[in-house]
């Protein structure tokens, strides 16, 4: 059984740094190319940032020179560290693995930045 679990969201001012967390089980999780997306009230999902098993990393224009994503295939998890956080940051952060045409999704953390 495939799980994501994410962690590290929460509250924070603009300015301010988080990490988030995606710790994998029940996969591969070396051969994935993993994600973070988002999604802001009333908007679409959206792609952040993604890494891939040889550890190329792909930014959105937004996040680029602010966040980093990177992996730990020993710990079986991803991270995204966000720093100089602004409010339009605010979202609702997922994490996804893709395999293929397979693809798996955790169930979220929320990230508010506040002005």
């Amino acid at each position: 059984q495939v799980q994501l679990v994410e962690s590290g969201g929460g509250l924070v001012q603009a300015g301010g740094s988080l990490r988030l967390s995606c710790a994998a089980s029940g996969i591969i999780f070396r051969i994935n190319v993993m994600g973070w997306y988002r999604q802001a009230p009333g908007k679409q999902r959206e792609l952040v940032a993604s890494i891939t098993s040889s550890g190329s990393t792909n930014y959105a224009d937004s996040v680029k020179g602010r966040f980093t994503i990177s992996r730990d295939n020993a710990k079986n998890t991803v991270y995204l560290q966000m720093n100089s956080l602004k409010p339009e940051d605010t979202a609702v952060y997922y994490c996804k693995r893709s395999n293929g045409p397979i693809d798996s999704w955790g169930q979220g953390t929320q990230v508010t930045v506040s002005s």
